[in-house]
């Protein structure tokens, strides 16, 4: 029995979890509750929790939302989640913080079958990473003329006044700062370059977006004429402007790890190690890959070039991806955030 539950208290999950909901001989299944995003529910039902609840006797519910809402219920205690996916930029926090338990890899034997950086991007007693994507630029070309190739492109005046950025608090935050650094002629991080180039940008920019919905609407409605984006959400802005084009800069388009880890004090360790086993299997990262859920890890998928379109395949792809270290980013991200409002939100 599938459950999703979005915005459950406390309280309420609690009495859930002491229940529990019986099985023909009438004992209580164990329930496993992840922490995850809202999108493509229907795929993860169907594909990925039901085979996992009947083959372990489980009920598996499901808490939504974004990085930030289901990272703090974990902090605040308000949540009883044993398995929890954030990007790389949050799960970086909860390690800081102590909030997950180590895991042990030999009980997730399917991170072998996946790419070396993927493994353990946040270290070794962590989660690995289950999908990985990549941060480009997606642009009209009914309204850029100029061929777009580079992150120096976005500092073109074919931009100035229809250009969206995320914001310094989104994942992506960090890495058009980066991208800044680069475009500023250094090849390694300047803060200082960083700013001063983004200051050249920030009037023509039309909204700092926090959410992808934001960007696929002012893309949709000629808002904006592009932007940074990744390539996962590339099919919405598709579906609304058929011409639209993803590219992958000439300095190297930015890694989106999406990480899986067992909570501190789940009492559901082992099975929770092995669903993200299963996460990480290649039938399910194949299923996932092929219904442009998610980019997939596991080496062992086999993508035609159609089913291929609009994900992050291929280690030819992937290894040129460019990696920021997250201790460094959460380290600075307070910093960093300040001086954003600062000098370029105002």
């Amino acid at each position: 029995m599938k459950k999703v539950l979005t915005g459950i208290t406390s309280v309420a999950l609690a009495s859930m979890l002491l229940a529990g909901c019986g099985d023909g001989g009438g004992a209580a299944k164990e329930k496993l509750v992840i922490s995850t995003w809202g999108f493509s529910e229907e795929f993860f039902n169907e594909q990925v929790y039901a085979p996992f609840e009947e083959e372990h006797n489980v009920d598996i519910v499901v808490e939504v939302g974004n990085n930030a809402e289901r990272l703090n219920k974990i902090r605040q205690g308000t949540s009883q989640v044993d398995i929890v996916f954030l990007s790389d930029y949050y799960a970086q926090q909860g390690i800081a913080e102590g909030l997950f338990e180590t895991i042990d890899r030999a009980n997730i034997p399917n991170i072998e079958q996946i790419y070396d950086s993927a493994k353990a991007p946040l270290g070794e007693d962590y989660g690995p990473a289950y999908t990985v994507g990549q941060l480009g630029i997606a642009y009209n070309p009914n309204l850029i003329k100029n061929e777009v190739t580079s992150w120096s492109d976005l500092w073109s005046d074919e931009f100035a006044g229809n250009l969206t950025l995320p914001n310094i608090t989104a994942t992506a935050g960090p890495m058009v700062l980066d991208a800044a650094s680069t475009v500023a002629g250094n090849t390694a991080f300047n803060e200082d370059a960083a700013f001063a180039e983004l200051t050249k940008l920030k009037d023509g920019v039309v909204k700092f977006y926090s959410q992808t919905s934001e960007y696929v609407n002012m893309f949709a409605q000629e808002e904006i004429a592009g932007g940074p984006i990744m390539e996962m959400y590339f099919k919405d802005i598709q579906a609304a402007v058929p011409e639209a084009k993803f590219v992958t800069p000439s300095e190297g388009a930015y890694a989106v790890m999406n990480t899986v880890n067992v909570v501190k004090g789940s009492k559901n360790k082992e099975l929770a190690e092995e669903f993200i086993n299963w996460q990480l299997s290649e039938e399910v990262q194949t299923a996932s890959a092929k219904a442009k859920v998610d980019s997939p890890v596991n080496v062992n998928v086999k993508l035609t070039e159609e089913e291929a379109e609009g994900i992050t395949y291929g280690a030819d792809v992937v290894d040129q991806l460019k990696l920021l270290d997250m201790e460094f980013v959460n380290n600075n991200a307070a910093v960093w955030t300040d001086r954003w409002n600062r000098e370029i939100a105002n």
